[in-house]
């Protein structure tokens, strides 16, 4: 199979020789071997890992993104931001809980801007009706 993880900047992987793709997406852990059915999903901040035909292992942590195989020869994985590496362990702690951080700030980021928002609609209301308050 042929497997491909970009960036909006950058291709990071681009595989011809790959035998089996293991990923993670809301419903749990999965595996994509040559000759799957065509499959897409939204992938969770993880760590995707792939094996070569010489058996050898690769890692690629994601921050979240879509995973598309496509006529059971070819894996291509869109994501935000992600780190190749070959320790299996620094990914999963280092670079896993960086992209977790990022993600949890901008939620909180957007919760901010939407009870901004709230408040902006609620006081233009209060100013257009005057059996709310305002001022006619």
């Amino acid at each position: 199979m042929k497997l491909t993880v970009s960036t909006p900047l950058a291709l990071l992987v681009e595989a011809e020789d790959v035998q089996a793709v293991r990923a993670e997406d809301d419903s749990g852990s999965f595996g994509i071997l040559p000759g799957h059915a065509d499959f897409l999903t939204a992938l969770g901040v993880s760590v995707m890992t792939w094996r070569d035909h010489a058996g050898g292992e690769h890692h690629v942590a994601l921050r979240g993104g879509v995973l598309e195989v496509i006529g059971g020869r070819e894996v291509s994985v869109a994501t935000r931001e992600a780190v190749c590496g070959g320790d299996l362990d620094r990914l999963e702690e280092d670079v896993l809980a960086e992209f977790q951080r990022r993600q949890a700030e901008e939620k909180a980021a957007h919760v901010d801007a939407q009870r901004l928002y709230l408040a902006a609609i609620r006081q233009i209301i209060r100013h257009l009706r005057p059996d709310a308050g305002g001022t006619p």
